[in-house]
């Protein structure tokens, strides 16, 4: 009787997953909120990108244009080129405009930079959970929630605040990868072409992880042909090409109207159009042999790729096209830039755990499902934008979120496997112990939890003023008393740039945005080289400030690598005569000064 209870549980757990979905969803949404709520007080957004996309969203919703995406309170008054698109502001503007009724427009930015990260959390809970009940069984969803919830690096682009693109393309590469498990071959294909695009609108993060996916859309119509491949290959063709279309026309800035190859542009539409357009074909082709259509694939493969190399070679290398002294000055020290094994131990731990424990999933059922054709195929479809994802953190770091929400049904997969061991015990203990124990190592928590007792190396007190001053400077009670001062034009640390626009009535020069590579290379130059150099910026971009925060991570470049120059300089207290200091309090972490003109100096 006690096991007909059992098993009428878990049908009901079965036949409502979804509600547990949405539930689980919404418990770590308020254990979120609740974690953060003294950041969300203070609008602490954590990154650049966030005090941007609030600028972007204050700025549409004040009446600049829909299409014209420049950030005109930097390097005023021609703006900074921002090479994103308005997608991602929606629901951003729309739950502030919701609330905007009920409460002062403060409270609803807050409520809405609060609320707008979690959405796309639901979705790539909703997606995750598909992905691996098709795959491994109905229960598998529990077990991949808990997982994607120890994902460190997912979890933050999800969290409250963070209202920058990432979360909403990691929601739209797990629907992608959910896509080709769907039975339903030509809503597999539909859903497949319409999140790529979304994604591609977003962004071109995604695109290595997408084109991936494309492909093996492809080959699986290759080697198993059939009806189903067919339309299932038909169905993301056009639903590609139709999306991307549709979206280039709704999102495109006036920036991105032009080839360039950061963005959904004339170039990736081309290209796109071209592959949705090459997949329908394929789809429409009737050829029973299978080297006939690798055959075909690998013509209409060719043909998209001669087409881009002909007609867009400067795409072939690097995206971000930065030139050569930003890259130097700037690019080479982003951390996020760096290859994953550049970093401390502690985050390569964070990052790099459960995709490990991810990769040695997929491995391992592989190797269970070797004789089953159609399964085989299924998890290699799976594991291969994994393995992608991993290789990739091996150039940047910045792969890591999409190494993470790749390794999940791997990881999940491992428990599959390895769970049965204990779970079949005759005895309690070693069932629940068992169990526990799997799950804390496939989560990556105990490996975390592991390394954690190893000795660390003591931060000195140099790293901990840093530390501090990355924490002071952009806070909203060190950026007041600068917000008092009359409104100007700031000359500040690139880093500072967004933050200081986005809290107070000032203008900056520039903020980590690689298509304005030549502002942020003016920017550091002018911290590292002579005051006479600083003073030829200043007076040519009519400067009326400069600002500085001591310690903060930027301002250790210009130490180390600068210490002779200007910020170094006023660092010494050598500060030249056209600079007068204003009044800060004295527990301010910032120096400031006002320009001194020419004419009040004579």
């Amino acid at each position: 009787m006690e096991r007909a209870k059992g098993m009428e549980g878990l049908e009901r757990l079965d036949r409502h997953w979804r509600w547990w979905v949405a539930l689980v969803w919404l418990v770590a949404s308020l254990w979120l909120v609740y974690q953060h709520w003294a950041r969300i007080r203070g609008f602490a957004l954590p990154d650049t990108d966030d005090n941007i996309r609030i600028m972007q969203v204050r700025a549409w919703l004040a009446g600049q244009g829909w299409f014209d995406l420049r950030q005109y309170r930097l390097n005023p008054p021609d703006g900074a080129n921002i090479h994103w698109s308005r997608l991602v502001d929606l629901p951003i503007a729309g739950i502030k405009l919701a609330l905007m009724p009920f409460m002062s427009g403060a409270d609803a930015e807050k409520a809405a930079v609060t609320i707008a990260p979690l959405l796309p959390m639901g979705v790539a809970m909703a997606a995750v959970s598909l992905t691996v009940r098709r795959m491994l069984g109905p229960f598998a969803f529990a077990l991949a929630l808990a997982i994607l919830l120890c994902a460190p690096s997912d979890v933050g682009m999800w969290s409250p605040l963070r209202i920058d693109h990432h979360g909403w393309q990691l929601a739209f590469l797990a629907v992608s990868v959910s896509a080709l498990t769907d039975p339903d071959r030509a809503r597999g294909g539909l859903t497949l072409g319409i999140s790529s695009a979304l994604s591609i609108v977003i962004g071109m993060e995604m695109l290595p992880y997408l084109a991936l996916l494309g492909a093996a859309a492809v080959l699986l119509w290759v080697y198993e042909n059939g009806r189903d491949n067919a339309r299932q290959l038909l169905a993301y063709g056009a639903s590609l090409a139709g999306g991307v279309a549709l979206g280039y026309a709704l999102f495109a800035s006036y920036a991105n109207r032009a080839p360039v190859c950061d963005a959904l542009s004339p170039v990736w539409l081309s290209a796109l159009m071209a592959a949705g357009a090459i997949a329908v074909a394929l789809g429409m082709l009737k050829l029973g042999n299978i080297w006939l259509r690798l055959a075909a694939a690998a013509v209409g493969g060719a043909l998209v790729a001669g087409a881009f190399v002909h007609f867009w070679p400067h795409c072939l290398g690097r995206l971000e096209n930065l030139d050569p002294e930003a890259e130097y000055l700037w690019l080479r020290n982003v951390l996020e830039a760096r290859p994953i094994y550049r970093h401390g131990r502690d985050v390569i731990v964070a990052v790099c755990a459960i995709p490990a424990i991810g990769l040695l999933g997929y491995l391992a059922i592989l190797a269970k499902v070797r004789g089953d054709g159609p399964a085989l195929r299924r998890w290699l479809v799976l594991a291969a934008p994994a393995f992608l994802a991993a290789a990739l953190l091996l150039w940047q770091s910045r792969a890591g979120p999409a190494a993470q929400i790749l390794a999940v049904p791997g990881a999940v997969a491992l428990g599959w496997v390895v769970i049965p061991l204990f779970w079949n015990s005759r005895f309690m203990l070693v069932r629940v112990v068992g169990v526990v124990a799997v799950f804390v190592i496939i989560s990556g928590t105990g490996i975390e939890r592991a390394m954690s007792w190893l000795p660390q190396k003591q931060k000195g007190a140099a790293n901990k003023a840093v530390d501090r001053a990355n924490g002071l400077c952009p806070s909203l009670w060190a950026l007041h008393p600068v917000a008092l001062v009359p409104k100007g034009y700031v000359l500040t640390h690139v880093d500072l740039g967004p933050r200081l626009i986005a809290v107070t009535h000032h203008s900056a020069v520039a903020g980590p945005y690689h298509r304005n590579g030549r502002d942020i290379a003016e920017v550091m130059k002018a911290f590292r080289e002579s005051a006479d150099y600083a003073r030829s910026v200043i007076d040519r971009r009519h400067i009326d400030y400069v600002l500085v925060c001591p310690g903060i991570s930027e301002s250790t470049i210009y130490a180390s690598e600068a210490p002779g120059g200007f910020y170094m300089q006023l660092m010494r207290g050598q500060v030249p005569k056209w600079l007068a200091p204003v009044d800060l309090p004295k527990d301010s972490p910032f120096r400031m000064w006002r320009v001194v003109k020419a004419s009040a100096q004579s």
